[in-house]
Order: C-alpha cells, then structure tokens, then sequence
C-alpha cells in the first residue's frame, strides 16, 4: 500500500469538507464545494474500505430530508489516525521473536567469518566459514587430498573405513536407526552446504544480504558442530 498517497488522499478531503462548511455557515454558494466533494468521495472510500474492510456498506456523503449534504467526516478522521500510526504498530505491536546471535555460533564458523562480517563483507564471511570447516575437518582426518563436498561426501560416508580413509560416525549405537539416519542427514547436510552455499560464497559476484548470510552462517555452523560431535573411526 502507498500509505503517504491515501494519507493525502484523506487529509485533503478532510480540507475540504472544511472548506464546504465555511463556505456554508457563509451562506455562500456550495455548488462547487459539493461538486469536488462528490468527485473525490469514492477514492476516499476505496481508501476507508483498504484500511477496514467492514466498513463495505459506509457511506461518506449523504443528503438529509431538506436536501442539504450530510457528512460523516468521522471515518476520515479515522483512516488518517490509522495511516499515521501504522509504520509504529508494525513495529511496536509485532511478536517477540526470537534472535540469533552470531557469536553464539560454531567457533569454527564464527571466528573464520567476524573479520568479513565486522567489515559488512557478507559472502566472504560464509566463505571464509566453509573454508575453516574443511580444514578443521582434513584436521580430524589427517587428510589433505580431498576437499569440501568431495571431502565431506568420504568423511560421513556409512562405508566403512579403509586404509587412508578414515570415517566420522554420529555418537551411538551404530545399529541404531535412529543413528543410522541422522549419520545420513549429516552428509546430505554437507554436501548441501558446499554445493548451494560455499560454492556460490565462492565463485559468484555481488554480496549477500546481510539476513541472507547470516542464515548460511547458522546452516555451516550446525554442519560444524556435528562434525565436532563425530568419533574418527579407522
């Protein structure tokens, strides 16, 4: 909705009624008040209905038993009180919602991004994440020749280790189903990760939104913390 045009809508209808009483109680000539009065009326009640839509049946102008033009300048009044005050009802009257703290991320992730993010350089801050969870993990690994999805896709595989490749498993019962699906839904989780978020951090132009950003930081920093989770398992 364009609130500062209805606002001015109503307010200068609300002038001329002004202007259309004046030039009564004057025992002047109203023909040309009335006249503008009736052309504007029914943006005036697109406007009213906009704002309250029981208001479907309102009228805004009527005549008495004498023919003399009646006025209900009220709902006017109203609908201007309304465009005033909607920008801080948005804001003051709108839910608590919950907040996420960026330092409350992953160290892995948040150590490696608060240089760029400080800077308001948001892709590099969710590349430079990424960059520091691949080689925490090539760390826990001792792995040095894979690197991101591929690397991630070796590490959570629910193959079993072999020489050279070892293995992070999810903490419990192997055999447990329950364990058995969350170890694939972390490598889907990497793989995801690296392909539609570190990829682009990476290699397309432009910076990310700020709100944009900081939900890949919360995506890589779940992805850290089961990483951290994980047993090496050779």
């Amino acid at each position: 909705m364009d609130r500062d045009w209805m606002r001015q809508k109503l307010e200068a209808f609300d002038e001329l009624v002004t202007q259309y009483w004046n030039v009564r109680q004057a025992n002047g000539d109203t023909t040309q008040e009335r006249k503008w009065l009736f052309e504007a009326e029914p943006t005036v009640l697109k406007i009213l209905r906009c704002l309250n839509p029981n208001l479907t049946e309102a009228d805004v102008l009527g005549e008495d038993a004498w023919q003399g033009l009646t006025v209900n300048v009220n709902q006017v009044r109203r609908g201007i009180g309304i465009l005033a005050d909607m920008d801080e009802w948005t804001s003051r009257l709108a839910p608590d919602a919950p907040s996420m703290p960026a330092d409350g991320f992953h160290p892995w992730v948040w150590d490696a991004a608060r240089t760029f993010w400080e800077s308001k350089h948001y892709r590099a801050a969710v590349h430079a994440a990424a960059t520091s969870i691949n080689a925490h993990l090539q760390d826990k690994l001792g792995r040095r020749d894979l690197s991101d999805a591929k690397l991630v896709q070796e590490a959570l595989s629910d193959k079993a280790p072999e020489p050279g490749k070892p293995r992070l498993r999810i903490p419990g019962d192997q055999k447990d189903p329950g364990v058995q699906t969350r170890q694939r839904g972390a490598l889907q989780l990497g793989q995801g990760a690296y392909f539609a978020l570190r990829n682009p951090a990476a290699h397309e132009t432009g910076d990310l939104a700020e709100q944009e950003a900081l939900e890949q930081l919360a995506t890589f920093s779940v992805l850290a913390r089961l990483i951290d989770q994980c047993q090496v398992v050779t």
